[in-house]
């Protein structure tokens, strides 16, 4: 049985392929890009995390960020905030300039259509001794 296969279940499009992004990421995600507009300004990808995989922390400049969730359980924190847990069906939006993070539960695979336009300037990782305390 692949390790991938309950994430494959859960899915609505598929887990895509390993994460050509995963300096960016602490664990193992997947990407499946879906489509992006005309002139890249926009783009929507499914991210699979597997559990305790996480983004680092990160800001879109000229633009945002929607989060559609599709399945598992996970986090998203804004710099300064306490972190929300989401589950399917839960949507986020990330507005120009906030700095953020969103990943797995430590206890669950999950996976979120994201909706991106403007540029994303990746900062440092998400450590464990913050994770953990989640």
């Amino acid at each position: 049985m692949s390790k991938y296969s309950e994430i494959q279940n859960g899915t609505i499009f598929g887990p895509g392929v390993p994460n050509p992004y995963s300096q960016y990421f602490t664990g193992v995600t997947l990407l499946n890009g879906l489509i992006s507009s005309p002139d890249d300004s926009l783009s929507v990808g499914v991210v699979t995390f597997e559990p305790g995989s996480r983004n680092n922390w990160h800001i879109h400049h000229n633009g945002y960020q929607i989060l559609l969730v599709t399945g598992g359980e996970g986090w998203y924190q804004e710099e300064g905030k306490t972190a929300i847990s989401l589950k399917k069906g839960d949507k986020v939006l990330t507005n120009d300039g906030i700095k953020h993070w969103h990943g797995a539960k430590k206890d669950s695979w999950f996976e979120h259509i994201a909706i991106t336009t403007g540029e994303p300037e990746w900062l440092e990782a998400v450590t464990d001794s913050v994770y953990n305390k989640l």
